[in-house]
């Protein structure tokens, strides 16, 4: 098993290499050449700057049994279809349950914003959001033991 971070807008990429080293698990942090991160206890990937580069570099990498952290819904839905547990930063899990309901209501959102229309962005960022997502990444590694 290995955890793998879309790391580029990732605000949960300390959180992770950190269990992921209490865990002994191999981290591997994804980022394209605008957002060379680096932390110690992980490996670091750098893809070319693109759309989507760093999320199709993820995805072909990823196996049955891994992990992988992102607020991407598409990727989570590529990344359940090769037998992943995906995780968002705020420790939801996507699933084949929810991921349809999440591209759809992405999909409706897009629409609205090419159609001239406003939306409301993510609130700030809080303690809580961290505190979840820590204790849903702790459970899956538990669990993948």
């Amino acid at each position: 098993m290995k955890v793998f971070i879309d790391a580029d807008g990732c605000p949960v990429v300390n959180e992770t290499v950190f269990l992921c080293r209490e865990f002994c698990v191999q981290c591997i942090i994804i980022c394209d050449t605008s957002h060379q991160i680096e932390r110690e206890g992980a490996e670091t990937l750098v893809v070319e700057k693109g759309a989507d580069s760093a999320d199709f570099k993820l995805v072909n990498l990823l196996s049955r049994g891994d992990i992988a952290v992102t607020q991407d819904y598409a990727l989570a839905a590529m990344g359940l279809s090769r037998g992943a547990r995906i995780i968002n930063q705020n420790g939801m899990e996507y699933t084949d349950g929810n991921i349809d309901s999440l591209l759809m209501s992405r999909f409706i959102a897009k629409k609205i914003r090419n159609s001239g229309g406003r939306l409301k962005g993510p609130a700030k960022r809080t303690a809580e959001q961290t505190e979840r997502f820590e204790k849903k990444l702790r459970e899956m590694l538990e669990e993948q033991r």
